[in-house]
């Protein structure tokens, strides 16, 4: 006998009240998740009408500070090299974004978002805020918190207390 636990599942044994619940949870993700897409699509369109999804979320990430190098761009929203160049290069030349000397090493640049992008990034998160921010206010902050760190603990991250 192996001490190795045995990860097969016997197809004809019953599906558990737990079992259930998982498969709840995955199909309500995947619907969030699809809600989410067409809302990166609303908002790129209302930034500009030739914005991409995926350029709309490099926008934001120069934006808020959080990835303002293509390195972090590239980290952050775990795609490829080639995909964040294309939106940055579309970003620049829309008047989104511009290259600037790093304060910290004025030998490096960094990406930032021009006045307009961030014009109209608050346009659009307004719009997405409004929408979602409805349903959210419904909750408790304690529900609010308490569906922070469980979303966190799915990602593998461990929950924040600071409130970012």
């Amino acid at each position: 006998m192996s001490a190795v636990p045995d990860d097969r599942v016997d197809p004809d044994a019953p599906i558990s009240e737990l079992d259930e619940a998982v498969t709840r949870v995955e199909q309500e993700l995947g619907r969030l998740f699809a809600r989410i897409r067409v809302s990166w699509r609303e908002a790129a369109v209302t930034v500009h009408p030739d914005l991409q999804p995926l350029g709309y979320q490099v926008l934001t990430s120069i934006a808020s500070g959080r990835a303002t190098s293509a390195g972090a761009i590239i980290e952050r929203l775990q795609t490829d090299k080639s995909a964040v160049s294309r939106q940055v290069r579309q970003l620049e030349q829309l008047g989104l974004v511009e290259s600037v000397h790093d304060p910290e090493d004025r030998r490096a640049r960094v990406l930032v978002a021009t006045a307009l992008a961030q014009e109209r990034i608050a346009l659009a998160r307004a719009r997405y805020e409004e929408r979602i921010g409805d349903r959210l206010r419904r909750w408790t902050a304690a529900d609010l918190d308490h569906f922070t760190a469980l979303l966190a603990s799915l990602g593998g991250d461990a929950p924040t207390t600071s409130g970012e």
